[in-house]
């Protein structure tokens, strides 16, 4: 939908732009989560408060050091970086310079973690990347996904001022399979990796799918 964000409530203050909104949004979430008071508590509880301002509850001492941002752009990535934030970024991006999507979504993590040292956080951050992967194995494979190892990156518009480029799905046979993901550059820069399953064919196909690049792709790839 158009401006999703307006059906929960959100409107944008004079000059504003959704971009804005969302980081400021996010800015504010994260504050929150250092477990320091800001509500106040009701007169009349129906259970003793501590004294002081109330935090958010259940809080953990590590939770703001696990929250993920996803990124479209590289922009994003960067503010992401230095606002201490994991990297998550999907199978699909904006397209900032017509290249093949996994050597833009490579450079993007190189942004990123280059923002992340000079931001001079104290800890290695984390990054994951999105994959549609199928390892044919079995006539069955073959029948869903066989046309599909035949792919190519796709280009489009998912807002209608903002090309972007949509990661093509992987699905061969082991050793071609192993061969064409050893030369992606973004799982590459990447330390974990999200498959995307269709669990619309059920658990059983989906452990199969699973069950298939664990014993034949990981291995040979180092992925544990």
């Amino acid at each position: 939908m158009i401006e999703g964000w307006r059906y929960f409530g959100y409107e944008l203050a004079d000059g504003e732009t959704d971009t804005d909104m969302g980081r400021q949004k996010a800015l504010e979430f994260l504050d929150k989560l250092k477990g320091a008071g800001f509500a106040q508590p009701n007169p009349h509880p129906m259970f003793p408060n501590p004294p002081g301002l109330l935090c958010l509850e259940p809080h953990s001492d590590g939770l703001r050091e696990r929250i993920w941002w996803g990124a479209a752009s590289n922009a994003t990535a960067v503010w992401g970086a230095e606002n201490g934030m994991n990297l998550q970024s999907s199978t699909l991006k904006f397209d900032e310079s017509g290249k093949p999507f996994r050597i833009q979504q490579a450079e993007q993590i190189r942004l990123y973690k280059d923002a992340w040292k000079k931001a001079g956080h104290q800890r290695e951050p984390m990054v994951s990347v999105s994959r549609s992967i199928f390892a044919v194995v079995t006539e069955q494979d073959r029948n869903y996904f066989g046309p599909q190892g035949k792919g190519a990156d796709s280009f489009g518009y998912i807002e209608a001022d903002k090309r972007a480029v949509f990661g093509k799905s992987y699905a061969a046979e082991p050793g071609q399979l192993i061969k064409e993901l050893a030369q992606d550059e973004a799982i590459q820069e990447a330390d974990t990796l999200l498959l995307t399953i269709p669990n619309t064919l059920g658990v059983d196909y989906n452990i199969h799918v699973l069950s298939a690049i664990l014993e034949y792709i990981a291995p040979a790839l180092g992925w544990r």
